[in-house]
């Protein structure tokens, strides 16, 4: 490996301003704020999204389905469909 071409990386703490959930990593960044974490100064660093907050990572997101069912199947396939199709016929058991 060659000398002095790769950055040096410092002890740091990404905070998620929504939760105040902390991730303890390395990074090339600093910052003017200094945390001690178990005996070792770490630069402290906000971010306003991570995967504790975020609604895909935490599945709190919500689709609204503001067309039913039925309609997407009219649309796609016209009122033909449904003439077509009729009652489904249901069979008696044990006869």
């Amino acid at each position: 490996m060659k000398k002095d071409i790769h950055p040096v990386s410092y002890p740091v703490v990404f905070i998620d301003i929504t939760c105040g959930a902390r991730f303890v990593t390395r990074s090339t960044m600093k910052s003017d704020k200094v945390e001690l974490i178990d005996g070792v100064e770490h630069f402290v660093h906000a971010i306003s999204v991570s995967a504790e907050s975020h609604p895909f990572y935490t599945g709190k997101s919500t689709f609204v389905d503001t067309e039913g069912r039925i309609d997407k199947f009219t649309k796609r396939f016209g009122d033909s469909a449904l003439r077509r199709a009729g009652k489904p016929k249901l069979e008696k058991l044990g006869s």
